[in-house]
Formats: C-alpha cells, sequence, structure tokens
C-alpha cells in the first residue's frame, strides 16, 4: 500500500472543537457549582441538541442546552463581558430573587441583564446593610463564595454589652456554634458610647447569620451590622444605601485572581456606561431608601 501523507487539520473554535465542558458551562450559568452540575447530568436531567447529556461532553455556541426541558441561553465564554455590581443593601432588604411574603428584595434595584442574569456574591440577613456583590459569571460567584478558598470578608459591628478580653479571645480561638466551630480572624474596638461599642471583624466563611451568632455565643447582642469588605472589594465612601456601583476591569481582575480565575477580554464598563459611572463617583446619588419605605412608594405609585 502506498504511503500517503496525513495533514493534520487544525480545529476552529466553535467548529471542530466545542469551546467548553458542558458542567464548567452549567456552572458559569449560576446554575450551581460544577459538582452539583456532574451530578444533575448523571441524573439525566440535561439535554443537548435532543440528546441526553453524560460526564464530559462539551458544548459550543449554536448548541441547544436544556436543564429539566427548560432552555438555556448559552454564550461562549470567550465572548460574554464578565460583569460585577457593588450593592449598598439597606436594611429590610431581603437576598432572594423572589418573596412569597412580598416584601422587597435586593434584585429589585438592580439593572436588567439581556440574556444573561446576575448571581448574588452570598448573603446578608434581612437586618444587615452594606456590601453585596452581583456578577453574571457563575463560576466566579461559586467559587467567590466556597469555604474552601477562605475569601475574607469584614464587618462593622454594633455590640450591645461588655466585650471583654476573655471575650475577644474566645471569638478568635473559636467558639462551637449549632453547625460547627466558628471564629474571627480578626476583632478590633472601634470606639462607642455607653453599652453600645463599634468593632470591625474579619472571618473567611459566610454561614448564616454567622457573626451575629458568634457575639451571642457570649451572651451579646449585635444592634447594627455593616459588611464593609469582601475579598478584595471594599465599599466606596461615595456609595449610597440602595444604590450600586460596577467594577472596572482592574478591579474585577485582582478579585477573581484571589480565585484562580483567569482575566477576560471585554471585561467591565466601557463606552457610555464608564462615563456615567464616573460622574456618578464624582456625584454621588442621595441614598435610597429601603425595606417597608420601598414596598409603601410602589404601592403609591400603583393607586
Amino acid at each position: 500500500m502506498p504511503y500517503q501523507r496525513c495533514e493534520m487539520l487544525l480545529p476552529i473554535k466553535g467548529y471542530f472543537m466545542k469551546d467548553e465542558k458542558l458542567q464548567k458551562a452549567l456552572a458559569r450559568l449560576g446554575l450551581g457549582s460544577r459538582r452539583q452540575m456532574e451530578d444533575v447530568i448523571r441524573e439525566g436531567r440535561v439535554s443537548v441538541n435532543g440528546t441526553v447529556a453524560t460526564i464530559g461532553d462539551r458544548v459550543g455556541q449554536g448548541d441547544e442546552i436544556r436543564v429539566d426541558g427548560r432552555l438555556l441561553r448559552y454564550t461562549a465564554e470567550n465572548e460574554k463581558r464578565r460583569r460585577i455590581l457593588m450593592y449598598y443593601k439597606p436594611e429590610g432588604e431581603i437576598c432572594s430573587a423572589h418573596d412569597p411574603e412580598g416584601r422587597p428584595t435586593v434584585f429589585e434595584r438592580l439593572p436588567p441583564l439581556n440574556h444573561d442574569r446576575w448571581v448574588m456574591v452570598g448573603r446578608l440577613d434581612i437586618n444587615s446593610t452594606g456590601l453585596l456583590l452581583f456578577t453574571n459569571d457563575g463560576e466566579l460567584a461559586h467559587r467567590l463564595m466556597h469555604p474552601s478558598n477562605e475569601i475574607e470578608r469584614e464587618y462593622a459591628v454594633r455590640v450591645m454589652g461588655e466585650v471583654t478580653p476573655e471575650i475577644i479571645l474566645n471569638l478568635k480561638r473559636g467558639v462551637m456554634l449549632e453547625d460547627g466551630m466558628a471564629q474571627f480572624d480578626d476583632i478590633v474596638e472601634k470606639g462607642g458610647e455607653g453599652i453600645n461599642k463599634w468593632y470591625q471583624v474579619k472571618l473567611k466563611e459566610g454561614r448564616n447569620r454567622e457573626v451575629r451568632r458568634l457575639f451571642e455565643s457570649q451572651g451579646l447582642k449585635v444592634s447594627r451590622l455593616l459588611r464593609i469588605r469582601y475579598g478584595s472589594v471594599s465599599l466606596p465612601r461615595e456609595l449610597r444605601t440602595g444604590r450600586y456601583l460596577e467594577l472596572d476591569r482592574r478591579e474585577i481582575d485582582t478579585l477573581a485572581g484571589l480565585v484562580n480565575i483567569r482575566p477576560r477580554q471585554g471585561t467591565g464598563l466601557y463606552g457610555i456606561a464608564n462615563r456615567r459611572q464616573e460622574r456618578f463617583e464624582k456625584k454621588p446619588l442621595k441614598a435610597r431608601r429601603g425595606g417597608h419605605h420601598l414596598r409603601r412608594d410602589k404601592e403609591k405609585r400603583s393607586s
């Protein structure tokens, strides 16, 4: 048989080779972690182009992806602009997209996205205020929240009661709560009057009401709680309650680098949106009232 020379065909992205693994794409769309998405695929709940998917399948632009029969809007990772908002949550709003009790939610304040959605990074309880991050990159959101990545959160806390040196030592060494050991990595007094004193605390996880429960374990009550930092992002002075700012490319890349996510082209603000934000930073908008005030204002406008 005569020798035939074989030419190697280089794959053209989106044609010969699919863009990314299915479980990664689903995680990036904000449906859960990669491990959770692998379980969903194993359960036969995902289809690609009408065929039940398996672990390791790859998807690209133009593929029809469904989860439990629901069609997803897929955009290739390198084509999607990574965005992150910082939002100053007021007291009285809940950290949920929908509330059966009709209470105002943090999502009602956010700008709409075309064929995309905001994924919340962490939570704050209804009585807490301060910094919340939102992104359209589900994989980034999951990594920022995952305890194994130990992303530091910082809070300003007003405490009722005497916080003795012994209590501070207990809180830094660790306290057994109902869901396991918890501790502050740092706690610093910041002044106050009478029985109300302010403290700044740092910790590297975000369990439900963890800051409040740590103080309550020592017989103390938290009267105010404000998140002032999440990872490399701090709550800016010019941001008022109920308002948001969008991170620029440098800020997004720094935050993503904390969890080993590579920079992406087209990240952050550009054009008109960038100029609008620059004007906002020079002349901040007034604070919006939150909670029940927001709900009453809506009812007045609709009546």
